[in-house]
């Protein structure tokens, strides 16, 4: 965290030309205008702040209805419980592919450190929703279509698209900048994983051009329902 004489430095004349961008609100409406009002750019202003105390985060979650994660938990605590779930699901199925045999030398090595990504996340949620206070979401029971090897790259290029694109979906919605920098830190990962799985699939690297597409609660749980049983 900064000092006092950093944050002075920073809040006085050596602030740079984004931080006052950001402050500013035309500014503030122009940035959001040309990156379509996405939630990357609502977390990246909600990282800066505004003069009054206040952060796009803060204005934006009361917008965009802050409760659709509320099966969850209440506010932060229900975004990193869904968030949890959805990492439940990851690190699951990368576990099941690695027990398929249907990979071998370099390929399984990169399913098993995908997996162990995953589970890492599992374990950085569970410990944060234990930090805002709360009880982490049970894990649920899942099953996958594993019948070869062409359609688990498939379903994994699916299944981290959209994790990514769940992260991006709640980031204007998160009040903690430190929940906010946790979220942000797997969706980069997630981020990567997607790549990495676009490429072998022949697909684009970035799918939706320079600003990822975020995606609402609902849409994700409801793709992700058909691989949870009981």
């Amino acid at each position: 965290m900064p000092g006092s004489k950093e944050r002075e430095r920073t809040d006085g004349q050596g602030k740079s030309a984004v931080a006052r961008a950001v402050k500013d609100p035309v500014s503030r409406r122009k940035f959001m205008a040309l990156t379509g009002g996405s939630a990357a750019a609502a977390a990246f202003l909600a990282a800066c702040g505004s003069d009054d105390g206040t952060t796009m985060a803060t204005t934006t979650a009361k917008s965009a209805g802050d409760n659709e994660t509320e099966q969850f938990g209440k506010g932060d605590l229900g975004i990193v419980n869904y968030a949890l779930t959805l990492e439940y699901l990851e690190a699951a199925f990368y576990a099941d592919v690695v027990k398929s045999a249907l990979f071998k030398g370099a390929e399984l090595k990169t399913i098993e450190k995908f997996g162990q990504e995953e589970a890492e996340h599992v374990e950085a949620l569970t410990a944060a929703a234990k930090e805002l206070g709360g009880k982490p979401a049970p894990e649920p029971k899942a099953e996958f279509p594993l019948e070869s090897a062409k359609a688990v790259v498939e379903l994994a290029g699916t299944v981290e698209n959209l994790g990514a694109a769940a992260y991006l979906g709640q980031a204007a919605n998160i009040q903690s900048p430190d929940v906010l920098a946790a979220a942000l830190a797997i969706h980069t990962v997630e981020g990567r994983h997607a790549a990495t799985l676009n490429t072998l699939l022949g697909e684009p690297i970035t799918p939706d051009g320079a600003f990822a597409k975020p995606a609402d609660a609902k849409t994700v749980l409801k793709s992700v329902e058909p691989f949870i049983v009981g």
